[in-house]
Parts: structure tokens; C-alpha cells; sequence
């Protein structure tokens, strides 16, 4: 289970009502499969080896003996065996019957564990065949051996702590304190859940939304295993609905009314740096609570699991286009209502922005446009400054002038080739001599003439510049790494190009449209150097790498704070099809050195607001000393062979 990567699933038999011996043939066969598919974690429907729909006959003694010769049959079908199986079961306890979940793995009964809410509302009558369970963990004796019997029992992996699993049966999730809650206080990472959760309409996407929301608060995995096909359609349709989840995100889930077989991976690494930075999740020592461990008999560390789920190669930008829309109109009133307020505070009823032609600036002057609306202010008063030089293109020009233009904003041209030849006679610097003092001295005399106009109009330089440019020190120190507000401060290079296409998308202007367009056609620049035959030259993708790659690496670094190996793992799934391991490597490696050396520009970062999980403001997000080694995690990649 190499970089915590637990392979797990949740899966419906087809059974026959009060047929022991069928089911738990049945049951074998998707233990056997499960194997096969070197699945670890393994969660089957409530009640599966009887029939959850059995009524009355769980009232007879020939059912539930039936019910116990399976179940041990299941469990010596499981020896040598690595998967952890949770089977449901019938048992009887001091003479009184249990709703319970028998949890098995290499050929032992790990322990039981009863139902504790008991419904019995017009479907479902189970309180008048069972008993409730209870918290405290007590013992039976189950073929001569001491099993523990409760609520509050936990399964751990010996070789791997971090793996621990808790049980909760149907009904427990739906009620307002499930047992789920305790069970990852006291250190659950997965929760099982063999349920039989009866068909109506629209009570799947509810479903959904339940174990998604259970998974996001607990910060854990769920499994959900349902009955399906197979129980008593006397009043009830079961329809099989498998469900994996992790910490609010859905992995997988059956079609319904099929009796399926999902298995997906739980990234048990992920969940735990996740709980690890959330100072609200107290992990609770609970005395009441039975730990009782396992092992595997594979090496768990070595062990490459199969990465079948979809590791997104945007994971800032949501894939579906519907909720794209929406988070891109999120965001952006994000940005607007954070300048709005600063205007505000500030008394300025202007705004300067150095426009260039390029995605950042023109996504900066799209929100500023929508604060100063939002205010009732005059476009007039933002003052859009284009500052021609050395490396300005007639493409990139002609579209800074026509956004302006077509904004209604104050437009002001000013020149800096003189005052950069000056500078450069000043400081006695050849001018021919193309050099990061050639690039720095333009971007530096840019930002002085923004700050002067903004003085000379009372108002705030807004600044442009990205996350990803900040991640990777892709900013010339007090030149454009500075500004009075910086409203794209924690907007990827990704996101930033997709709010420019859902501005494009959604405006009624046709002439704005055609130029919003050819801006997010244009390569990403910062035009310091001079143009060959009339094109740009200086391409940052071409020097720093795929802004893509940076913006994967960046989510995983900063979000969950994953190793090196891990994510050069991800990549190579989520890139496949783009780039080589090569290429990803030394992306990566890239990433890193960059990240490291250039922190010193982010520990001074103006102002901005944030707008998702990942953000490196040093007032917040990205406490880090700007003197950190990252020799640490260059050696680490240095050692990986393809």
C-alpha cells in the first residue's frame, strides 16, 4: 500500500431470501474476486448471509443455525487470505438477537458488531426482531474462541496504524449522532457501512449526499454496501447502491438495480495530513473503545497498489462544466467584493492596473470592473496604463488598448524605452546585453510609473500577478511582484485562464468576446525581451515549464503536503497521455528548487483574497522561512528510476 494507497470495495450478492447456503456461495465468490483483485478492504450488504427481508423467520431457530454454519464456513474461506471482509449476520447473545456485522480476515473472526438504531416505522419493523447494540465491548464465545461484541471496536493494521476501521450498520448513519462520529475521534479512517436501504424515488441522490457529507465531516473513507436484488419485493425494492467515498468526494458508485462489484483506492495518506492540519479534529482517547489489529501478510509499504481512481490533472478547475460556471462566478465575486471593501476603507474612487495584453492583467481589470460596479462607480476611474518597451508585440498591445476601450476605463499610454535606456546609462549596464538586469530594470520602471498615476489619481495599484508566478518566484522583486491589492493573488494560472474563457462565454459583447478570446490564445509572456520577426519571444512555459504540471504539483504539495515520489506517481497517471516521466521529473525538480529559493518574495506579499484551500499569503496559508533547504526532497527524487 505504497504512499497510503488502501485498495478497497463495496459489493451487493445476488441472494435468495432465507437461503443460507446460496448466499454464503455467493458471498465466497466476491471474497474469491476481491482476492483476486488484491482488494484489502471489503464491505457486503446488512444481513447478506440470511436476507434482511426475512421478517418472522428471524424468529426461527433453523434460520439462524443455518445463518451461523455459513458464517464460519465464510470465515475458513478467508484463511491465507488478506482481505478484511465485513459480512452481516444474525447472532444471538445471551439469548436475545442482534442485527450485527461480522468482521473477518485471513481465516478469524476479528469481532461483531451489532446494529445500535433499530427502525420501526411503516417499511421496517426490525425492533420487533432485534435488540439494540451497545457501546461497551463485550465478549462471546464463538467456536471456543473469545470474540468481542459491541459498538466501539476498532480494526487495526499492525504494519500500518494509520489503517483503522470502524462499523456502523444502515439505520446508525441516519440518524443525528452516528456511531461513525465517535469511531473517528477515537482514530477511524474508514468506515464501513453494510447497509439495506430500501428504493424510493429520489432517495439515492440523498444517499449520495449523506455518506458524502458523513465522509467530509469525519475526514475519512466510507464504504456503503447495499442489499440489492435477490431480497423480498413484498413491500420493498432494494436496489444495490454501492458507494465509496472520501473526505466529500465520491469515488465510485454502483448503477443501481445491478448487483455490482465497485472498488476504487483510499488515499489513507491524504486523510491523515488532512486531520494532521485541522486544529478541529481532536483525536479523542476513548477507554470504552476495543482496538483489535490485524496484519497483512504482504509487505505493506512495498506494496504498489493500482491507482484506479481519477486523479484530475486540473484539480483547481472543476471538470464538469456546470459546476465550473458556477465556482468561476464564485471566485470572481470573491476577488470583486475583496477589492470592493478595500476601495471602500480606502476612500478611492480609483483604481490603476497595468495592462498588457496578457491573461493575469486582463482577469485583474475584468474584476475591477465588477468592484467598481458593485460600487456604483464610474469605469472612468480605473485607469488602465499600457507601458510599450522593448518586448511589446502589436498583438498583445492592440488587445490591452481594445479591452480598455471597451471596458469604458480611462486608457493612459506610457512609453518606458527612453526611461529604461537611461537607466540603464545610470547604472552603466550595456544595453545589448539581454540579462535578467535587462528584463528586471523594465518591470521595475513599470511598477514605479503604476505607483506615481496612482498617486497622481488618488487611488490603489491592483495587482496581477498569479499563484503559480508566486510559487514558482516568477516575479521580478518590487516590480511586479508589487501592489497595493493584489486580487489574483490566489488564483492559479490554471483557473485564471478559465475565468477568462467564462467572462468570454458569458459576455454580450461580441467585439469584447473576439478579444477576450484572442488573449487566452496568446502565449504566456512577460515580454521583456524584444520580439523576433514581430512574435514573442520570451515564452515562460518554455523557461519555468507547463504551468499544468506546476499547478498539479502545487495543489499536492501545498493541500496535503505529499512527498515527492507520490506526486511524480500522480502526475505520470494524470499526464500520461502529455508527457513523459522525463519531462515530469524535471518539471518537478524545477518546482521544487524554485519553490524553495524563492520564497522571500512571498513573505512579503501585498494583500489579496483568498479563494480556495490552497493560498501562500505568509499571513495565513505559507508560514515558511525563507531560508528552508530543499535538498530534503530533491534527493528524494533524484532517486527515483524509471
Amino acid at each position: 500500500m505504497k504512499h497510503g494507497f488502501v485498495k478497497v470495495a463495496a459489493a451487493t450478492p445476488k441472494i435468495q431470501v432465507a437461503r443460507c447456503n446460496y448466499n454464503a456461495d455467493r458471498i465466497i465468490e466476491i471474497i474469491e474476486k476481491a482476492e483476486n483483485e488484491q482488494i484489502k478492504v471489503l464491505v457486503l450488504p446488512e444481513l447478506g448471509i440470511t436476507g434482511y427481508t426475512c421478517g418472522e423467520l428471524f424468529f426461527q431457530d433453523t434460520l439462524l443455525k443455518s445463518a451461523k454454519e455459513e458464517l464460519i464456513r465464510i470465515i475458513d474461506f478467508t484463511k491465507n487470505k488478506d482481505v478484511l471482509v465485513t459480512v452481516g449476520v444474525p447472532i444471538l447473545k445471551e439469548g436475545k438477537l442482534f442485527n450485527t456485522a461480522a468482521v473477518i480476515q485471513n481465516g478469524n473472526l476479528l469481532g461483531l458488531v451489532p446494529k445500535k438504531h433499530l427502525p420501526n416505522y411503516s417499511e421496517f419493523y426490525e425492533a420487533r426482531h432485534f435488540n439494540p447494540g451497545k457501546e461497551k465491548v463485550e465478549y462471546i464465545t464463538f467456536q471456543g474462541k473469545k470474540v468481542p461484541f459491541g459498538i466501539n471496536i476498532l480494526f487495526r493494521l499492525t504494519n500500518m496504524r494509520e489503517l483503522t476501521i470502524g462499523v456502523e450498520i444502515c439505520e446508525d448513519l441516519w440518524v443525528p449522532a452516528p456511531p461513525s462520529v465517535s469511531h473517528a475521534m477515537a482514530g477511524a479512517t474508514i468506515i464501513l457501512n453494510p447497509s439495506a436501504s430500501d428504493e424510493t424515488t429520489g432517495k439515492d441522490k440523498y444517499r449520495i449526499d449523506l455518506i458524502k457529507m458523513q465522509s467530509a465531516k469525519l475526514v475519512c473513507g466510507y464504504l456503503y454496501a447495499d442489499a440489492g436484488e435477490g431480497e423480498s419485493t413484498t413491500d420493498l425494492v432494494f436496489a444495490g447502491h454501492n458507494v465509496i467515498a472520501e473526505n466529500g468526494l465520491l469515488l465510485k458508485q454502483s448503477k443501481r438495480f445491478q448487483n455490482e462489484f465497485v472498488s476504487t483506492e483510499i488515499d489513507i495518506q491524504k486523510l491523515m495530513n488532512e486531520r494532521r492540519r485541522m486544529t478541529t479534529f481532536t483525536p479523542t482517547q476513548f477507554e470504552e473503545y476495543e482496538v483489535v489489529e490485524f496484519s497483512y501478510q504482504s509487505e505493506v509499504e512495498t506494496m504498489e497498489t493500482e491507482i484506479t481512481r481519477k486523479v484530475d490533472k486540473a484539480p483547481f478547475v472543476p471538470s464538469v462544466k456546470e459546476d465550473r460556471d458556477s465556482r468561476c462566478e464564485e471566485i470572481i465575486n470573491i476577488q470583486a467584493y475583496g477589492l470592493k471593501k478595500r476601495l471602500e476603507h480606502t476612500n478611492s474612487k480609483s483604481a490603476v492596473i497595468g495592462i498588457s495584453g496578457g491573461l493575469d492583467s486582463t482577469l485583474a481589470l475584468l474584476v475591477t470592473c465588477k468592484a467598481f460596479d458593485l460600487l456604483s462607480l464610474d469605469r472612468k476611474g480605473i485607469i488602465t496604463v499600457t507601458m510599450p518597451c522593448f518586448g511589446t508585440t502589436d498583438r498583445t498591445y492592440n488587445n490591452a488598448v481594445a479591452l480598455a476601450n471597451y471596458l469604458g476605463t480611462t486608457f493612459m499610454e506610457v512609453p518606458i524605452r527612453e526611461a529604461v535606456l537611461l537607466h540603464f546609462k545610470d547604472i552603466h549596464h550595456d544595453k545589448d546585453v539581454h540579462d535578467v538586469i535587462f528584463e528586471n530594470c523594465q518591470a521595475r520602471e513599470r511598477t514605479q510609473v503604476l505607483m506615481d498615476v496612482a498617486n497622481m489619481y488618488n487611488g490603489l495599484v491592483i495587482g496581477t500577478g498569479d499563484m503559480s508566478e508566486l510559487a514558482l518566484g516568477w516575479a521580478t522583486y518590487n516590480g511586479d511582484h508589487m501592489s497595493m491589492y493584489g486580487v489574483n493573488a490566489s488564483v492559479p494560472k490554471t483557473l485564471v485562464r478559465y475565468l477568462v474563457s467564462y467572462f468570454a462565454e458569458t459576455t454580450s459583447d461580441e467585439m469584447l468576446k473576439t478579444v477576450l478570446f484572442d488573449v487566452l490564445d496568446t502565449p504566456v509572456s512577460p515580454e521583456l525581451l524584444p520580439p523576433v520577426e514581430g512574435e514573442i519571444a520570451q515564452k515562460t512555459e518554455d523557461i519555468v515549464g507547463p504551468y499544468e504540471l506546476h499547478d498539479f504539483f502545487m495543489y499536492y504539495i501545498l493541500r496535503f503536503g505529499f512527498t515527492p515520489t507520490k506526486i511524480f506517481r500522480l502526475a505520470v497517471i494524470s499526464f500520461q497521455n502529455a508527457y513523459d516521466k522525463e519531462t515530469i521529473l524535471k518539471w518537478l525538480k524545477t518546482f521544487y528548487r524554485r519553490f524553495f529559493s524563492q520564497q522571500f518574495k512571498r513573505s512579503c506579499l501585498p494583500d489579496g483574497p483568498k479563494v480556495g484551500s490552497v493560498a501562500v499569503s505568509p499571513r495565513g496559508d505559507l508560514r515558511m522561512p525563507s531560508d528552508a533547504s530543499a535538498a530534503l526532497w530533491l534527493e528524494e527524487l533524484d532517486k527515483i528510476e524509471f
